[in-house]
């Protein structure tokens, strides 16, 4: 490590106090004829000769610097500014933990005000916390503050069938054991009506997405006829949200969200194989005291001056058990940190380009797509960056095909969580695809169409070739 912070005069006492009189002692019970075995080391190497050899092993993988990537369902391949990283990785960020001491953490505690001003102005709400582990368990960490606000004599939730699966499974798994009614998954796909029809007197809240899981977007009256209808029963209305739409269209606190939750790996954070990632949650100021993290609070100290301090924190580690609102609500401050260096950076104005250049180029694509014989895009409506296409043949044999030949990481397959929807694909495209690669897909999928994929086609350098060709039409 470089920075190593027991001087000579520490080691002597510490070892004082247990005994013993050098660093060596410490290993006494390790047999001496074990403690420096033979390593039987390749000869060594410079560092330019390792550099080498790291970067030939690291190109035997498959990354998205390198491939065309229409995969989305939950973790999206957004840019990230240079920046985000340099703050990310300063010292001061990277090291720091739980800021329990005030006094000494207001650099942390500040990000994360900043943090959390920002998640409330894009969601439209009035309060967030510094973030949960990611979207699932803050949709979960939403249902155990439902039941606390209906104070324990409300024993169903309602989710929407179009809710991400993995959200809903970690929902059953945090409210396994609690006699819960969970109501709606068997619900026709998109029918709002059809859910609102379930919410009762004994309901503590109704979970919907928006744009959801197949990426139907709905309209803000919509939402709002449904959280009137919610709110007519006394349950509270949670929306689970993508980020980035909230640059482009309404936020779910100008239709009547009591609760925001979603993923926030969209902003500024890699899409890294599933993690580490972090779960924003936002919502109203009367029920904050029901919510589970930490908030973090401005304030001025003895002498007039601003600061900032741990405002609410119900984890049950700092408050009696009985008292706390979850047990499993640690936050991802350092996550949390590059979405918001993510959001500084892109600022409103950003933000909505990212949302259009998604929009505008999805639609290109379902454009596309729509004219090739054996697919058909699923009508469902206004829709964002992603979209459901039935495929002539198995998704896995396509993705299977599109890798290996055109070097594209293809959607997600549906069947693998709707049984109705098999051989249907959920197709994502941001920002980061080009029109080229756009084209290169719609190219790859009429030639799955028209071949029994065993045989050959064109290589994936092809797909180095677009990009090129991109990059010389970067305005489109």
């Amino acid at each position: 490590m470089v920075y190593i912070p027991n001087t000579d005069a520490d080691r002597a006492a510490m070892l004082a106090a247990v005994g013993m009189e050098s660093v060596a002692d410490l290993f006494h019970d390790v047999p001496e004829a074990q403690r420096f075995p033979a390593l039987h080391l390749p000869p060594a190497l410079s560092e330019l000769e390792v550099l080498r050899e790291l970067e030939a092993l690291a190109d035997e993988n498959d990354d998205l610097h390198h491939l065309a990537c229409f995969l989305g369902a939950g973790a999206y391949n957004h840019f990230v500014p240079s920046v985000v990283d340099f703050l990310l990785h300063r010292s001061e960020f990277f090291t720091a933990y739980t800021p329990y001491q005030a006094e000494i953490s207001q650099g942390t505690l500040q990000a994360h005000f900043e943090y959390q001003s920002m998640i409330c102005a894009l969601t439209g709400m009035d309060v967030s916390n510094v973030s949960h582990y990611d979207g699932a368990t803050a949709a979960a960490e939403a249902v155990l503050m439902a039941l606390q606000v209906g104070r324990g004599k409300r024993n169903k939730v309602v989710l929407s069938p179009t809710l991400h699966p993995q959200y809903r499974e970690v929902i059953h798994t945090y409210t396994q054991g609690m006699r819960l009614d969970a109501l709606g998954e068997d619900a026709p796909l998109g029918d709002l009506a059809a859910l609102a029809a379930l919410v009762d007197k004994e309901t503590a809240c109704l979970i919907v997405q928006n744009p959801d899981f197949l990426g139907r977007l709905y309209a803000p009256g919509e939402m709002q006829a449904l959280a009137d209808k919610v709110h007519a029963t006394g349950a509270l209305f949670v929306v689970a949200a993508d980020p980035i739409s909230l640059g482009l269209f309404q936020p779910p606190g100008a239709y009547g969200a009591d609760v925001v939750v979603g993923e926030g790996q969209p902003m500024g954070n890699a899409v890294s194989f599933g993690g580490p990632y972090l779960g924003f949650f936002a919502m109203k100021m009367g029920d904050v005291r029901k919510s589970a993290g930490r908030i973090v609070g401005q304030t001025v100290d003895l002498d007039g001056e601003r600061g900032f301090v741990l405002t609410l924190s119900t984890r049950e580690q700092h408050i009696r058990r009985e008292k706390a609102s979850s047990n499993i609500c640690s936050n991802e401050a350092l996550n949390a940190l590059a979405a918001a260096i993510y959001m500084a950076a892109m600022g409103k104005h950003g933000l909505r380009t990212v949302a259009e250049l998604s929009y505008h180029k999805a639609h290109f694509a379902v454009d596309l797509i729509g004219q090739i014989p054996g697919y058909q895009v699923v009508s469902q409506g206004p829709f964002f960056k992603e979209f459901v296409v039935r495929c002539p043949q198995p998704v896995t044999t396509i993705n299977q095909f599109l890798l290996d030949e055109y070097g594209i990481v293809g959607g997600y397959d549906l069947g693998q969580d709707y049984p109705t929807l098999k051989d249907h694909v959920l197709l994502c495209v941001t920002e980061m695809n080009g029109r080229a690669e756009i084209e290169l897909l719609a190219e790859a999928l009429e030639e799955i169409a028209n071949m029994e994929v065993t045989g050959t086609s064109e290589s994936a350098g092809h797909l180095n070739d677009r990009r090129l060709d991109d990059e010389e039409t970067a305005h489109d």
